[in-house]
C-alpha cells in the first residue's frame, strides 16, 4: 500500500531538515517567508543584472569615451557627447538606417500579408490541413547559417535553380541578371530569404488569433445573412488585429536588429547597397575598433527601438480595449 502524498511530502521534508547543518539551520528558522523567497531569487537576479544590465551600463559608459578595445591599455578619456555627436552628423550611418527601414518595412509587409492569408486558409481546417501546417513551419526550424547558405546556392547565376526558376515565367535568360550581385536585385534577395524564413512565424501568431474567435459570432452573423466578405471585414479581421499588431511588433524588432541573413548573403554588398545598422555597427566597432564612437551608436539603435516599441505597445493596447 503506498503512502499518501502528503505523508512522502513530510518525510522528505524530514529528510532534508536531518541534512542540513544544525548552524544553518538555526539561520533559516529566523527568517522570514519574504526572507527566504529572496533567498531563492537573489541568484537569479544577480545573473540576469550581470548578463543584460551589467553590459548595457558599461556600453553608456564607454559612449562618453575615446576607449578602443585594441588599445586597452591606452588613457581613457572622456569626451562628452562628441560621440553622439559625430554619430548623428554621419551621412553614411543615416544611409545604412535608411536601408534598415527599407528592410523593415517591406519583410514585415509581405510577412503579415502571407502569414494571415496562409492562417486564414489553415484555419478553414480542409482535409490535409496539419500536414501542410507542419511542411509551412519547416523554414522557421533551420537554422539562419543554413538558410544563408541554402538560399546563397539557389542565388547563384549559373547553376542556381531561382533563375532558372524566374526564366521559366519571364523568358529572361537564366545568366542575364545576378539577384546578390546586382545593386537593384540585393536588396529583394534578402528580402525574400528573410520572408521565406519567418513567414510561418507570423502565421502561427496570426492562426492563434483566429482560432480564439468564438463561433457563435460567426453562427450570429450568418443569422443576420451577412456575407462571407462582410464577416471578414467586419469579425476576422477586428478580432484577429491585437494579434497580427503583435505579430508586427515581434518581427520589427528581429528585423531591425538584422545582421547574420545579410553577412551570409551580401555581407553588405554589392558596395554598401545592403549595409544595414547592425552591419555598420559592426565595422565600427571591430574594423575600425572606434569603441566609444560604436557604443554611442549602439545606446542610440537600443534608445529608437525601446522608443517606438513603447508607442507601438501603447497602441496595441489600445486596439485591445475595443
Amino acid at each position: 500500500m503506498t503512502d499518501a502524498p502528503s505523508t512522502i511530502a513530510e518525510r522528505s521534508a524530514d529528510m532534508l531538515a536531518r541534512a542540513t547543518p544544525s548552524k544553518i539551520a538555526v539561520r533559516v528558522r529566523g527568517l522570514s517567508d519574504r526572507a527566504i523567497a529572496w533567498l531563492f531569487i537573489t541568484p537569479t537576479i544577480a545573473l540576469l543584472l550581470a548578463i543584460n544590465i551589467f553590459p548595457l551600463i558599461w556600453a553608456v559608459y564607454l559612449s562618453f569615451t575615446n576607449f578602443r578595445a585594441n588599445r586597452p591599455n591606452a588613457e581613457v578619456e572622456g569626451v562628452g557627447l562628441r560621440n553622439y555627436q559625430r554619430v548623428l552628423n554621419d551621412a553614411d550611418i543615416w544611409i545604412a538606417m535608411q536601408t534598415t527601414a527599407h528592410f523593415v518595412f517591406w519583410t514585415i509587409l509581405l510577412q503579415t500579408v502571407i502569414g494571415f492569408a496562409l492562417a486564414y486558409l489553415i484555419d478553414r481546417k480542409f482535409r490535409g490541413h496539419a500536414f501542410w501546417t507542419t511542411v509551412i513551419l519547416i523554414p522557421m526550424m533551420l537554422s539562419p547559417a543554413v538558410v544563408g547558405n541554402f538560399w546563397r546556392f539557389l542565388y547563384q547565376p549559373q547553376i542556381g535553380l531561382f533563375n532558372y526558376i524566374v526564366s521559366f515565367f519571364t523568358g529572361i535568360p537564366p545568366s542575364s541578371f545576378e539577384m546578390l550581385g546586382s545593386v537593384s536585385l540585393a536588396p529583394w534577395a534578402i528580402i525574400i530569404v528573410d520572408t521565406w524564413m519567418w513567414t510561418p512565424y507570423v502565421m502561427l501568431i496570426c492562426l492563434a488569433g483566429l482560432r480564439s474567435i468564438p463561433d457563435y459570432i460567426y453562427e450570429a452573423a450568418e443569422v443576420d445573412r451577412a456575407s462571407a466578405w462582410r464577416q471578414f471585414w467586419s469579425i476576422t479581421v477586428p478580432m484577429a488585429l491585437p494579434f497580427i499588431m503583435l505579430a508586427v511588433l515581434f518581427r520589427g524588432i528581429e528585423n531591425f536588429k538584422m545582421f547574420d541573413m545579410v553577412m551570409l548573403l551580401t555581407g553588405g554588398g554589392p558596395g554598401s547597397t545592403t549595409e544595414v545598422a547592425s552591419i555598420t555597427l559592426k565595422r565600427e566597432a571591430f574594423e575600425s575598433w572606434l569603441t566609444g564612437r560604436s557604443s554611442a551608436f549602439a545606446i542610440i539603435l537600443f534608445v529608437a527601438v525601446f522608443g517606438l516599441a513603447n508607442i507601438y505597445v501603447k497602441a496595441l493596447n489600445k486596439v485591445k480595449q475595443r
